[in-house]
């Protein structure tokens, strides 16, 4: 009886939350241990129906890096890195395309749909949903790299009202309709700003944001977060995904989530709990 009182109690708990998000869009950036753990994948798939199921739009944005290099280096090719970012040339390009646009985008949606969801892949090209533009670091030209010009979310907004889950891989079309690779991260929190999403979370393998002690920092304001990088305590992976954040809630979405991944059912403990597991950033009122 006692447990089953503790699972009554974890419902009442997470329904004020339900109300308040209900009819909501939820944009999850999926990466990192998250898309690779067999255990937290199905984890992830049965968070994505739930949140459905309880009436909350949720939009997932996935990456693939590591997978893209794994394919790359089976095929002998060359992979060169400028600030932390793969040059793309055409052949590296096509397999970006197979693993973002095929073979991960296609696992997640059979994932999802099989614990009870309705999930439709597609890519940035699809529908004209992303605009991208290619990219000089210390201008170096990347190739097919590119960055968000626009997002069109019609697209999004018909799949959501039809009961669809959008599943996108972080691909674009240039002015030349030349397919590019973006950031996950950056798609993520174009397609929120674009949604006027209710929360943009981003899935990592590490806690959260750290203060200067190492200490776990469960709230940020955009002024807050932007001293964190001012003052090196935010450091390499780590500011980019800060950034995203900050220009997300800048732009019209209520709160930005940086979130341990590596916890099981991560989304739904961020969403339905008192304490989260991770970093929120928000505009403090």
């Amino acid at each position: 009886m006692k447990e089953q009182i503790e699972k009554i109690k974890v419902l009442f708990e997470a329904l004020p939350y339900i109300r308040k998000f209900n009819n909501k869009t939820i944009v999850i950036k999926y990466g990192g241990s998250a898309m690779v753990e067999e255990g937290l994948k199905k984890d992830f798939a049965l968070d994505v129906v739930l949140l459905k199921y309880v009436g909350i739009n949720p939009v997932i944005v996935h990456g693939g890096g590591p997978q893209i290099g794994e394919l790359l280096k089976k095929l002998g090719k060359e992979t060169r890195f400028v600030k932390g970012i793969r040059v793309t040339d055409t052949e590296t390009m096509d397999v970006v395309e197979m693993v973002l646009g095929g073979k991960i985008n296609k696992e997640i949606v059979g994932l999802i749909n099989h614990y009870g969801g309705r999930a439709v892949g597609l890519s940035g090209r699809d529908g004209g949903l992303i605009k991208a533009r290619r990219i000089k670091i210390k201008g170096e030209e990347m190739g097919l790299v590119g960055e968000v010009e626009s997002v069109n979310p019609h697209v999004i907004k018909t799949l959501e009202d039809n009961n669809f889950i959008p599943v996108i891989a972080p691909i674009g079309g240039d002015d030349e309709g030349l397919s590019c690779n973006i950031n996950a991260d950056m798609v993520a929190g174009h397609v929120a700003s674009a949604l006027k999403a209710e929360k943009l979370i981003l899935l990592t393998d590490v806690r959260g944001v750290l203060d200067k002690d190492k200490k776990l920092v469960s709230t940020l304001s955009l002024s807050e977060a932007d001293g964190l990088i001012r003052k090196k305590v935010a450091i390499e992976g780590m500011i980019p995904k800060l950034r995203c954040c900050m220009e997300a809630v800048a732009n019209g979405v209520t709160s930005a989530h940086i979130i341990d991944g590596r916890v099981a059912h991560a989304v739904l403990l961020e969403v339905f709990t008192d304490t989260g597991v991770g970093t929120v950033i928000k505009i403090k009122r």
